[in-house]
């Protein structure tokens, strides 16, 4: 589960750069671009090429021009990155994650609020340290401009969407491990919904979100790199039950930020019958889950 501490960096003191999270980060397991910008190149017709009049050559669909702040952050974060990364980077008007970061081998792939485009290099500089190293310093003057910036964010009606839930495994049973937390530790009277992700292949990775509350949806996301034989069901459990503790406790305000893990769900966590051996387990197995 790894919370940002041998689960991930924390972002602020308390795990994203978000506004009330629609997922929230907490559970990641410790993290990990080819050539830089693609060089134009000529190219010279040779006597043998021959020019088709315009009513024979093939029709070209128009690429889609990209926003003129888009490019320009881009290519002011690219200047920052270590040698040989690759940015791709995309803003955006979402109202719950502010920032997103993919960190791979050879490239990050960032999704940023609108709110940033043109800022000055000042900002610029701190958000390619967090991109590249989840600087945390950097990490508190985005938050810091986030927080000034909240009229940006646009109060859009939320649109419906159809979730389909899939709750047994090849191996364990979502819905059976949520029952049967409920009625030990909630007297079953949480109304959360839980499933399984989905399954994508992805290069070789350092870092994995093994478990996710999703705020408005209700929902509990298990990625299924959990539904294998030689993960335990005390560890699944322990990933069920710190998610339905978001369920149970709400994001509030520590220090003028938006916490994800208020003490006294971390308190609560520690109660897991299993909490401790649940780590150590965690620890010795995190190479085994990244795969």
């Amino acid at each position: 589960m790894a919370d940002n501490d041998s689960r991930l960096p924390p972002v602020l003191d308390c795990d994203a750069l978000s506004f009330p999270a629609v997922e929230d980060p907490q559970l990641q397991l410790a993290f990990a671009a080819q050539d830089g910008p693609g060089a134009a190149a000529l190219a010279f017709a040779t006597p043998a090429q021959r020019v088709l009049p315009a009513r024979h050559a093939r029709r070209k669909s128009a690429p889609s021009e990209r926003p003129t702040e888009e490019t320009e952050l881009e290519h002011g974060l690219t200047a920052h990155l270590p040698p040989g990364k690759v940015l791709e980077l995309r803003l955006t008007e979402n109202r719950y994650t502010i920032i997103s970061v993919e960190r791979g081998r050879q490239r990050y792939r960032v999704r940023v609020h609108r709110m940033f485009a043109g800022v000055e290099p000042r900002l610029v500089r701190a958000l390619a340290r967090y991109v590249v190293h989840n600087d945390p310093r950097a990490s508190r003057l985005l938050s810091d401009f986030i927080e000034r910036h909240q009229a940006q964010i646009r109060p859009s009606p939320r649109r419906a969407r159809r979730v389909v839930l899939r709750t047994r495994g090849r191996v364990h049973d979502l819905k059976a491990v949520y029952d049967r937390l409920n009625r030990r530790h909630f007297a079953g009277k949480l109304d959360l919904c839980i499933t399984w992700g989905a399954a994508r292949r992805r290069p070789a990775q350092r870092s994995i979100k093994v478990g996710a509350f999703l705020v408005e949806d209700r929902l509990i996301r298990v990625h299924p790199v959990l539904d294998q034989e030689m993960v335990p069901g005390y560890f699944l459990e322990w990933i069920v039950f710190h998610e339905m503790l978001h369920g149970k406790h709400a994001i509030r305000r520590v220090r003028g930020r938006r916490c994800f893990h208020p003490p006294e769900l971390l308190r609560e966590e520690k109660q897991f019958p299993d909490y401790w051996r649940a780590r150590v387990w965690e620890k010795a197995n995190l190479d085994r889950l990244l795969g």
